[in-house]
């Protein structure tokens, strides 16, 4: 199993957790400061991904920080030991991704980002997610992005989707169609 596989299936395992015994955006909230702790500390990733330690040790590193954290919700804190048990410490930045995108699937929420050529005022930004959203029936996260290469038009990626409305790629269909023609 790929890591990011497992760590899907123990975001998704964190998520039904959460969401019958405690709150799900506090379980996220704590998950992803516990993944920002050790991301912040320099020793710590490469202590808690080594395999030369033994997972008993990784476990009562664990122990004492989730002691030092305080209020970490339960369902988290069980879920850190039992990565730790596992010696799978190493996918809890993986996790938490997973775990955030779980969160913003339940709560009908997507990603986009539109870029264009030139920056857009914020009417137009706000006209586009809102036009993104009727599209989706869901409610859009929107960056803006300005890209000169495009020359003109629009790129907009909501989730995998890309709907491509750039001048550059005009002109790239255009030049297929005349060079498949002779």
């Amino acid at each position: 199993m790929t890591s990011r596989a497992a760590a899907n299936r123990y975001a998704r395992a964190l998520f039904d957790v959460a969401l019958k015994e405690s709150d799900v955006e506090q379980a996220g909230r704590d998950f992803g400061a516990f993944a920002q702790l050790i991301a912040g500390h320099e020793l710590l990733p490469k202590i808690l991904a080594n395999p030369a330690i033994p997972a008993p040790k990784k476990k009562a590193i664990v122990e004492q920080l989730i002691a030092l954290a305080g209020s970490l919700s339960p369902v988290v804190a069980k879920l850190l030991v039992l990565l730790a048990d596992r010696d799978r410490l190493v996918l809890v930045p993986e996790i938490a991704a997973a775990y955030q995108q779980r969160l913003m699937d339940h709560a009908k929420v997507v990603r986009a980002e539109i870029v264009t050529a030139v920056g857009l005022p914020g009417d137009r930004v706000a006209a586009l997610q809102q036009g993104l959203a009727n599209a989706t029936g869901r409610q859009v996260q929107l960056e803006s992005r300005v890209d000169p290469s495009i020359i003109g038009g629009a790129i907009a990626r909501v989730g995998s989707t890309v709907y491509d409305g750039s001048v550059t790629r005009q002109l790239e269909k255009m030049k297929e169609t005349l060079t498949a023609g002779s």
